[in-house]
């Protein structure tokens, strides 16, 4: 049996590179990067060195990247500390958003008060501008504003520099969960009209239960975790050094390559569009997630013309055959309930229909994509 891996969104194959860096890590530096003493030191200069390289390829200062667990738990602790530390009111957001965003909001709603204001969006789930700027503008209270900037179930790119130019007129804070996209597009926070970013290593070919957030400097958040002065005493906790040094080994390979491996999954999007609209020409896009040049080139989700019965089997089938896919966020596996992004965007007889997000990475091969296709249009026809 072929085993075909088309779950990148979910989490990706660790480079060799960064298997290797993390081994030397755990083999060589187990110090304590808080100790004084040269085996703590040389994993604090490491760290440290970790830090600056993901600063400069963001073109931000060292000091505002804070390493985390993962994107979850950046996504909480910006939330969470805008509204404790800087008398955020109000949290503008949308219904398509990773639940890390939209669960933590609803938890601040019942905690604090927060209020909870959702954009419109329009049918490909893009947020309608218009009534970004009316939710900015109708009272004076403190905001913040939380919007993806690629979704991670139908690959759709907002226009991070326009809706990070209305907070900023507005006088808003700006957050992105941007799990998706760093590590596979270019980043300049300088330029870039944001006050707090978030990403995972796991995203991009580095290991899991890491990530960092990019913090503007002087925001005035405190804490999240306190119990230490580690992350600059704004993490207590003691580094997961081998983690953060993989973390780097990914994040510099993916810039380093990222021209020349977007080309190639470009391609691999491209062509697997194409053969599915040839050989499935009833399936249909969800979001914006055909289109190439609308959403992100790692990512594609496909409504297939399968009546509610098949569609039961469906997964189950393409397990058995050795593809890996998802009917969703990783995060709902095990879970009875349908995709929150695709209930929001799609009417009720296209919900019915079973919709598969299919994500692409360096690892894949157009030989994989035909064996999928295949294995789709047998069952289609059984």
């Amino acid at each position: 049996m072929q085993k075909v891996y088309l779950d990148n969104a979910a989490t990706t194959q660790v480079r060799e590179e960064v298997i290797s860096k993390m081994q030397d890590a755990l083999a060589k530096f187990y110090g304590n990067p808080s100790s004084t003493h040269s085996y703590g030191r040389s994993a604090k200069t490491a760290i440290e060195n970790a830090r600056k390289t993901i600063a400069k390829h963001l073109n931000a200062h060292p000091s505002e990247i804070i390493f985390t667990s993962g994107g979850t738990e950046a996504d909480n602790m910006v939330l969470r500390c805008a509204v404790r530390d800087l008398g955020v009111e109000t949290i503008i957001t949308s219904k398509i958003e990773h639940h890390a965003v939209l669960h933590v909001a609803e938890e601040l709603e019942k905690e604090y008060g927060t209020k909870i204001a959702y954009v419109d969006l329009d049918g490909f789930g893009n947020p309608k501008m218009d009534h970004l700027k009316e939710l900015l503008h109708n009272d004076p209270a403190k905001k913040l504003v939380s919007l993806m900037h690629v979704n991670n179930e139908i690959g759709n790119i907002i226009d991070i520099v326009a809706i990070g130019t209305l907070c900023k007129e507005a006088g808003a804070l700006f957050h992105s969960d941007t799990v998706q996209s760093v590590g596979h597009f270019a980043w300049n926070v300088a330029e870039t009209p944001i006050d707090f970013l978030t990403a995972a290593a796991h995203k991009f070919h580095g290991p899991k239960g890491i990530g960092f957030a990019f913090i503007r400097k002087n925001s005035g958040l405190k804490p999240l975790i306190v119990g230490g002065s580690q992350e600059r005493g704004f993490r207590a906790g003691t580094e997961a050094f081998h983690n953060i040094v993989g973390l780097e080994e990914a994040f510099v390979a993916a810039y380093a390559n990222l021209e020349e491996e977007k080309a190639y999954v470009s391609g691999l999007k491209k062509y697997f569009i194409e053969k599915l609209k040839k050989e499935l020409p009833q399936a249909e896009f969800n979001g914006y997630s055909g289109d190439l040049e609308r959403s992100t080139y790692t990512l594609t989700n496909v409504r297939l013309p399968f009546d509610s019965q098949k569609s039961l089997m469906l997964l189950f089938h393409l397990d058995l055959k050795g593809i890996a896919c998802s009917k969703g966020s990783a995060c709902q596996s095990g879970s009875n309930k349908g995709s929150h992004v695709l209930s929001e965007i799609l009417n009720g007889e296209e919900v019915a229909k079973p919709s598969l997000r299919f994500s692409f990475s360096k690892y894949n091969t157009k030989e994989e994509l035909d064996y999928t296709i295949e294995v789709l249009k047998e069952f289609s026809a059984s």
